[in-house]
């Protein structure tokens, strides 16, 4: 039986089959990953629907969200990276302050907002 401390970075039993070692921390990481690196196609649709630079709401929920889960990744699996850690803790600040400069500039219902 496995430590329950150990949990979060022992393999995923029903991932065996593949020949990957993802634990639960390592899934956390690879998927604000790719939320952090998705961000960027939500920006691309948003500004090619509105034919000018647009970033939406959704950009800096993924932007917060996605540094928040590689910095989780980086300070508590066994990796403990600290190039990792310093290289999303700014973008997780940043995209904090920029949702809450869009949540008080535009408002809870951005809808009605022009861009």
């Amino acid at each position: 039986m496995i430590p329950a401390t150990d949990f979060m970075n022992s393999p995923i039993e029903w991932l065996a089959w593949t020949g990957l070692h993802m634990s639960p921390w390592k899934l956390i990481g690879l998927t604000g990953a790719l939320m952090f690196g998705g961000r960027w196609v939500v920006q691309f649709l948003a500004s090619r629907r509105h034919r000018k630079p647009v970033i939406p709401r959704l950009f800096w929920y993924m932007s917060l969200v996605g540094s928040v889960m590689t910095l989780s990744y980086f300070v508590f699996s066994q990796k403990q990276d600290s190039v990792g850690v310093v290289q999303n803790l700014f973008p997780a600040f940043t995209a904090a302050y920029s949702l809450y400069l869009d949540i008080r500039h535009r408002g809870w219902n951005r809808d009605r907002a022009s861009h």
